[in-house]
Parts: structure tokens; C-alpha cells; sequence
């Protein structure tokens, strides 16, 4: 009896070893992985804080340097007048020159890259097949890793002429083959988000709809798209934001002349393709012609921002929860 009592006691006490052994064990593990959760945690947030840190430095640098351009040209000439010429002796500082030739293009690239955008997004969405689509979306998103120079010298030796075979009068340097180029490469921009957004769409509201016997085009045009209209929403906003903000294209193609006109088939200046003149160039740091530039920053950055706030808006006002 006591040599059976002692080893029961002796495998109990083993076994209570082990047991906190294991225990001390899984706290150990289980402190290591907090450890390890709060530094990716930390790195993550310090990723978060560059983008976020990069924003305000770039807004602080435009801001002080166009008090600066502010000082010595008044906001109200900087917004009425109707020339742009800083780097001339008789210099004009009329913003709205440069806005006119960003309007303007944008208008025509967004007129090729909506429509053309939404209706491949429609077809990759409900009417292509799986290896289609696969094959498809691929190439389509590689018009998007193309560089601007190279659409830019496409648009002037390319577009340009074969333009000019149906308007003779057309110039060498135009805002039209500038545009139409420049919503071509915007394209895919268009097309990839909203067909991410149509995919999104719950299979039932398909269902739905063929069970009330629409054909697959009223489907698409009539259930998938107004319930994903908050993200078709969102891609817009991104290709205006990326029309505005384009500049190789536009330098090589556009001509870069500051013309006060909303016409695409003359030459014009946009804010981006002077910026491009004027850093190339060799204006004395702090002169009024080099702080044209962040003058003209800003009001970029200001025209986009209005861009995406009403983009926010817009999809927060038609934003389905599924």
C-alpha cells in the first residue's frame, strides 16, 4: 500500500508539473504574440502617419510659399485677371487662363473615359465569361502602367496628324488629341472600379430581377448599376482626379500656350504643364515667376479637393449596405 500510494502521489505531482509547465508556456507564447501584435500594430500606424505626415508637409510648403507669391500680386488679379504671363516683363498673374486649359481637357478625356469605362465595366461585369474576364481586366489595366510621355508623343505624331486629315485647320499643338489620349489612359482607372463595384453587388437582386423576367441588359442597366452607384461614383471622382492632375501628355501635346479658351481645338496651357515649364527652367529661387508654381499648386490642390469632397458626397448619398 505505501509503495502504491507513493507512486500515485509521485504521478500526481508529475502530472501537476507538466500542467503548469504547459500553462507557463502558453502565457510565454501568449505574451510573445501581444509583443509581436503591438509592433505591427506600431509599424502599421507609422505607415499610416508617413502618408498622412507627407500631406501636411506638402499643404505647408504650398501654403507658405504662396503667402509669399500672395504679398506681392493680390488674390483678386490672381483670380480675374485674364492673362498668364509671369515670366514676361509685362507680366499678367490670371490663374483662370491655366484653369481654362485644365477644364477643357479634362472635359475631353473624361468625355472618352466614362463612357468607354462604365460600358467595358458593364460587359466585364454581367456578360463576359470567367476566362474572358481574366484574360481581359489584365491587359486592360496595363494601358494604365504605360508612361504619360510615351501616350504624349502618341497623341502629337499619331493623333494629331490622323485628326488633322479630318480638320485640316487643326494645329500641331491642341488640346483635342491631348485629351482624347489622355481618356484613353484613363480608361482603365474607370473600368477597374466599377466593375469591382458591380461585382459587389448581391447575386439575390440578380435573381430578383430575372425572376421578374428582365433580360440580362436591363439587369445590368436597371438593378447593377444603381446599386453599385456609390462605387461607379468613386471611380469617376478618381479619373477626374487623374485628368486634372496629368501633365506629360498635355506638355508634349497641348503646346503649353497660355490662351484664355475652352475651345480643344486650339493650344492651351494647363496649371501641371507650367509648373513642368517653370521647374525646368532656371528662375532665381524666390523670385514671383518661381512662386507661380505653388501658387498654382495650390489652386490645383484646391480644385481637386472641391473634386473630392463632392465625390464623398455623392457616394454617401447613394452608399448601399448589403
Amino acid at each position: 500500500m505505501d509503495v502504491t500510494s507513493t507512486t500515485t502521489d509521485l504521478a500526481v505531482t508529475s502530472a501537476s508539473t507538466t500542467g503548469v509547465a504547459k500553462l507557463a508556456e502558453y502565457a510565454r507564447s501568449k505574451a510573445r504574440r501581444r509583443r509581436t501584435e503591438r509592433v505591427i500594430e506600431l509599424v502599421l500606424l507609422l505607415a499610416a502617419c508617413v502618408s498622412v505626415f507627407t500631406t501636411i508637409g506638402i499643404v505647408y510648403i504650398l501654403v507658405r510659399e504662396s503667402a509669399a507669391f500672395f504679398a506681392k500680386v493680390p488674390l483678386w488679379t490672381f483670380l480675374t485677371d485674364t492673362q498668364w504671363t509671369p515670366l514676361f516683363d509685362d507680366a499678367h498673374f490670371g490663374i483662370v487662363v491655366l484653369l481654362a486649359g485644365t477644364v477643357s481637357s479634362s472635359a475631353v478625356a473624361l468625355s472618352i473615359a466614362i463612357p468607354l469605362g462604365t460600358i467595358i465595366a458593364i460587359y466585364l461585369s454581367e456578360f463576359a465569361g470567367h476566362k474572358t474576364r481574366e484574360v481581359m481586366k489584365p491587359l486592360l489595366e496595363m494601358l494604365s502602367g504605360v508612361p504619360t510621355i510615351i501616350y504624349g508623343y502618341f497623341a502629337l505624331l499619331f493623333v494629331t496628324p490622323l485628326l488633322q486629315k479630318i480638320y485640316p485647320e487643326l494645329p500641331g499643338f491642341n488640346v483635342l488629341s491631348a485629351g482624347i489620349v489622355m481618356g484613353v489612359m484613363i480608361i482603365p482607372y474607370v473600368s477597374s472600379l466599377s466593375e469591382d463595384a458591380m461585382r459587389a453587388v448581391p447575386m439575390s437582386l440578380r435573381e430578383g430581377s430575372y425572376a421578374m423576367g428582365a433580360t440580362r441588359f436591363q439587369t445590368a442597366v436597371k438593378v447593377v448599376v444603381p446599386a453599385a452607384l456609390s462605387g461607379i461614383a468613386a471611380a469617376y471622382i478618381l479619373g477626374i482626379s487623374r485628368a486634372v492632375g496629368e501633365t506629360m501628355i498635355l506638355a508634349v501635346a497641348a503646346g503649353m500656350q497660355p490662351n484664355l479658351t475652352f475651345n480643344p481645338l486650339e493650344p492651351a496651357a494647363t496649371i501641371t504643364a507650367f509648373i513642368v515649364q517653370v521647374a525646368l527652367g532656371d528662375l532665381p529661387h524666390g523670385s514671383v515667376g518661381y512662386q507661380t508654381i505653388f501658387a498654382a499648386g495650390l489652386t490645383l490642390l484646391l480644385f481637386t479637393l472641391v473634386c473630392n469632397i463632392g465625390g464623398h458626397l455623392l457616394r454617401k448619398s447613394f452608399r448601399e449596405a448589403y
